[in-house]
């Protein structure tokens, strides 16, 4: 008889720090305990997986807009509630530092190295005008079939 991995599976739609946070710690936990875990990236919280610098992507005048008016990569996301015009976010990070917690960019690592799927939806791509070559490598590309197909097999199913 062969031991089947529990699975858990994680929608990220918010593009706030303290949420990206929770959902990577919950995705690197699951994975410490030998879940097959799967984070599924869609609207806002596609921003925690863009790349730190501008890349050089052909777009149309909306799709500039969006870009420029998203945050982008997991260092710059603002806080859920007590942002204070982005004091909030230096706060957060600063505490975490002095409890020598690991950062967002840390955690989405440390998800990489452990086997976490990180799915970006193609379709949210598409819409918000982000291509490929903007987001961290390493992930995958699917739609909402794809996480769908992962969820209805996991015990443990999650939205932030």
């Amino acid at each position: 008889m062969t031991d089947k991995k529990e699975k858990t599976t994680i929608v990220l739609f918010s593009g706030e720090l303290d949420k990206a946070i929770a959902a990577f710690i919950i995705a690197n936990g699951a994975a410490a305990y030998d879940h097959e875990v799967t984070i599924f990236f869609t609207f806002w919280g596609l921003n925690a997986l863009r790349k730190d610098s501008p890349v050089p992507v052909k777009k149309g005048w909306l799709e500039k807009m969006f870009g420029a008016m998203m945050p982008r990569g997991a260092d710059r996301l603002g806080l859920s509630k007590m942002n204070f015009g982005g004091i909030g976010p230096r706060m957060i990070k600063h505490v975490m530092k002095k409890h020598r917690a690991l950062t967002l960019p840390q955690l989405i690592e440390l998800a990489q190295e452990q086997g976490v799927k990180l799915v970006a939806c193609t379709m949210t791509m598409e819409l918000l005008g982000l291509q490929e070559e903007e987001l961290l490598d390493g992930i995958e590309y699917a739609g909402v079939a794809a996480y769908l197909g992962d969820a209805a097999d996991a015990k443990v199913n999650l939205f932030i």
